[in-house]
């Protein structure tokens, strides 16, 4: 019988994969060199160990763009010059990661593929929108939890898909995919009908033009990673309740499902729990990043008491990040709007595993409560960076750096990610880790 390989063990092989970049083309050893100490930097916060400072993420988003005086709307439709942004962004600000320009999607493939989940710049929005918006909706019925349950890959293919993206409607007029068993020419039957062929050439129209849209932006992490920046962007899952809550309910939805029904809202979450570790895991296996990021939005003070928290979101929650730490991942938990009364119970997690990224969360609290338990980051208030002067925003700077930075464990970044600002203000983030940290 072979060796059984701990969750450190991985933890630390993942590590070294990201350290060495074994695939990565440096452009020379200086560039190497950065990247190591770039990535080395990280991993000590992660470990709440001492860094030589405390790391720096700009809170870029979409801000390149308007840096390079371009709307989201025309980098939607032009990779090329969306690459450009991105390229002068990366070239003229320093941090210990680069932003990235897979933010901006391809406004020619949600068309063919008709999504219905969200809005963009002359698509349900006005052209001087500079964010892509959200479409939340019921795209599962109150009464299809037992369907959920059953069988969530027929779900997915025969309500979901339908229901979420246009072009893909007919799908809701195949037979159930347990069907195929023993006749597999049951699923391609529907072929037989106009509209089937129409999605199945949606498909491949929206597979040719998202490969177009894509190449250019892999060809710029490589070139991101070759001149010595790291991503902390390795896969991505999410919370089980925000499944539910953000993709499937909506919010009037879940609400009424936490009172009617709640048993089945509990197991629909339970079926979900393995998918998200999978899901995670999947992209840290492919790109050799150990992070797998969380956008945690229903699970705020506002949403719900800590009672309902402690029953409908935490957890499930728990369950998938301490799977994916049985695998060496390392959850990056962004946990949007304010989390003050939820601080001692999200404490209940093993200690230096994971990176909670607060947005309008009080960090001191987050610190004392938090510090010595796991990596935190934030919040340099995007309306600060966006209204304030670049005194203001180091002044901030140093108060988080000299309390939350205190025998490490801490990232200096945004609460959340910005589209326009004073470029000198996310300069003066970058200063402040470089003065106070040391």
């Amino acid at each position: 019988m072979g060796e059984t390989v701990t969750p450190e063990q991985k933890r630390e092989k993942r590590f070294e994969k990201w350290l060495s970049a074994p695939h990565a083309e440096f452009a020379n050893p200086s560039a190497k060199k950065a990247y190591q100490e770039r990535v080395t930097r990280f991993i000590k916060v992660f470990n709440l160990e001492i860094p030589d400072r405390v790391p720096v993420i700009l809170p870029a988003g979409t801000y390149p763009l308007y840096y390079a005086g371009m709307t989201l709307k025309e980098g939607m439709h032009d990779n090329e010059r969306l690459l450009q942004a991105y390229r002068k962004f990366l070239t003229e600000f320093e941090s210990d990661t680069f932003a990235s320009p897979a933010l901006v999607p391809s406004a020619r493939a949600a068309g063919i593929i008709d999504s219905l989940t969200i809005k963009w710049p002359g698509h349900g929005l006005p052209d001087n929108t500079s964010m892509v918006q959200f479409v939340e909706g019921e795209y599962m019925k109150a009464d299809e939890y037992d369907l959920f349950l059953e069988d969530l890959t027929d779900f997915c293919l025969r309500r979901y898909l339908p229901r979420s993206l246009g072009a893909l409607a007919p799908f809701a007029r195949f037979s159930p995919t347990p069907f195929i068993l023993g006749m597999p020419n049951k699923f391609l039957a529907p072929a037989a009908m106009p509209e089937v062929r129409a999605a199945y050439q949606a498909i491949i129209d929206y597979g040719e033009e998202t490969a177009r849209w894509m190449a250019p932006i892999m060809q710029f992490h490589r070139e991101a990673t070759a001149a010595g920046y790291p991503t902390l962007f390795g896969g991505q899952a999410h919370a089980p309740f925000d499944i539910l809550a953000d993709t499937l309910r909506g919010t009037k939805g879940i609400i009424m499902d936490m009172y009617r029904q709640p048993d089945k809202l509990l197991a629909a979450m339970e079926k979900v729990e393995k998918m998200n570790v999978d899901c995670g895991m999947e992209g840290v296996n492919l790109s050799g990043n150990p992070i797998v990021f969380f956008a945690l939005h229903k699970g705020d003070d506002t949403f719900m008491s800590n009672q309902q928290y402690e029953k409908f979101y935490w957890p499930h929650f728990r369950r998938v990040i301490l799977g994916l730490i049985d695998e060496g991942a390392v959850p990056l938990l962004f946990a949007e709007g304010r989390y003050d009364s939820r601080l001692e119970i999200i404490r209940d997690l093993p200690k230096g595993k994971v990176i909670w990224h607060f947005d309008r969360t009080d960090m001191f609290r987050a610190k004392k409560i938090l510090g010595d338990n796991a990596c935190i980051a934030g919040n340099v208030p995007a309306s600060l960076l966006c209204t304030g002067t670049p005194e203001a925003v180091k002044e901030y700077c140093r108060k988080l750096i000299e309390v939350c930075g205190e025998g490490g464990g801490f990232i200096l970044t945004g609460g959340a990610s910005i589209d326009k600002g004073n470029p000198d203000c996310l300069r003066a983030m970058y200063e402040a880790s470089l003065e106070y940290s040391r």
